[in-house]
């Protein structure tokens, strides 16, 4: 997937946490976000308000990102651990996943 693609298919899926997402399309749209964050952020009000836009479809892209591994969206409870949760999500996040599993078929790079 694409660095376009990727936050195309972010923002069509603002709120979907069903499904699975892929390595690549996860990480663009990290990517995406934090080179937006990075230049508007230092705007107190905008950058606010962008970040809270953000919010969701990075929480959905993540949860099916862990579905995309064979995890439930859940673990994403873990980055409320200090330090060592986020560190077992971003192992999880890396995961990569060959095969067809209960939260859907292998999405396309």
């Amino acid at each position: 997937m694409t660095f376009g693609e990727s936050i195309k298919t972010c923002f069509s899926k603002y709120a979907t946490f069903e499904g699975r997402a892929s390595l690549s399309e996860f990480w663009w749209f990290y990517l995406f976000q934090l080179i937006v964050n990075l230049a508007i952020g230092w705007i107190p009000f905008i950058g606010w308000i962008v970040s809270l836009g953000f919010l969701i479809p990075n929480l959905a892209v993540g949860v099916r990102r862990l579905h995309d591994t064979g995890r439930s969206g859940l673990n994403y409870l873990w980055v409320f651990l200090p330090l060592i949760g986020s560190i077992l999500l971003l192992i999880y996040l890396i995961g990569e996943s060959d095969v067809d599993n209960k939260w859907g078929p292998k999405p396309m790079d």
